[in-house]
């Protein structure tokens, strides 16, 4: 091989290695988590569209499962350590705090149940569940500089009834740029409202499906796990995958909503950052 060529491989190679290297630059996430999406590269407007594909089950406490395609991504505005967010029917804000502390608060819209969502009639007669506003707010604390291990605490409340979730989660192979593997263990707990709303049968309902009327206490709901992933495959283009199995507690199983002890889903999805 001649001079010339071997010094234009080695230019090739550089300059190559430079554009890696600022393409990685300047994706600098608020925090280096998988499940926290940032698309702005740092600072100002951040947009991101793409497609997901679930299969899931058909509704809580449901033993169906179906396929299900979901939209993904979101609008973004990031000034320093603050982002402002809009996905899907939720609006919110989360910011930094002394790279250790994450905030968050979500508005939000939780559809109803509907008879329509059991494909095997097992819904008939309990009628459309209560639909309504959420009011989220997450608080996630670093065990680490790198954010390897971190907990998790959120509640979320509305005219639905009030959810509280507490977990523990660990990054696994996770790079500063916010991608890799991302793992945690919750414990869910409900409210009496938010219990029956999704597990109660009241006596008018238990009359026209013919179910025993049951009212759910509050209290524990369910352990689970769940798993998060994120890749970029250039500079635009992001691989995203998430899976969650949540085993329900014996107030919730004992309900005849609940045809199964658990829920679970897995989805797979692009997102294209413009």
């Amino acid at each position: 091989m001649s001079k010339k060529s071997l010094h234009l491989i080695t230019f090739l190679g550089a300059s190559l290695l430079a554009a890696a290297t600022q393409a990685a630059e300047q994706r600098t996430p608020l925090v280096p988590l998988p499940s926290i999406y940032d698309f702005t590269n740092g600072n100002g407007w951040g947009i991101g569209l793409g497609l997901g594909v679930e299969y899931e089950t058909a509704y809580e406490g449901s033993d169906e499962f179906g396929v299900e395609l979901d939209p993904a991504g979101g609008v973004q505005w990031r000034s320093g350590d603050n982002v402002f967010f809009w996905a899907g029917e939720a609006i919110g804000w989360r910011t930094l705090v002394n790279d250790a502390w994450l905030f968050q608060s979500t508005l939000g819209y939780e559809e109803a149940r509907e008879e329509g969502d059991s494909d095997d009639g097992r819904l008939d007669g309990l009628g459309e569940s209560s639909s309504g506003g959420l009011l989220v707010l997450e608080v996630r604390r670093a065990l680490g500089d790198d954010w390897r291990y971190f907990l998790d605490g959120r509640v979320s409340t509305g005219s639905v009834g009030t959810l509280g979730i507490f977990g523990v989660g660990t990054c696994l192979a996770c790079q500063a740029d916010g991608t890799g593997w991302e793992v945690g263990a919750v414990a869910t707990f409900h409210n009496g409202e938010r219990a029956n709303r999704d597990f109660g049968v009241t006596p008018r309902q238990a009359i026209t499906s013919g179910l025993a009327a049951t009212d759910v206490d509050s209290g524990f709901r369910s352990i689970g796990i769940n798993v998060n992933y994120r890749r970029y495959l250039n500079e635009h283009w992001q691989l995203f995958g998430e899976a969650l199995f949540e085993r329900f507690g014996s107030d919730v199983t004992d309900s005849p909503i609940a045809r199964g002890n658990y829920e679970a889903e897995i989805g797979v999805g692009f997102i294209y950052a413009f």
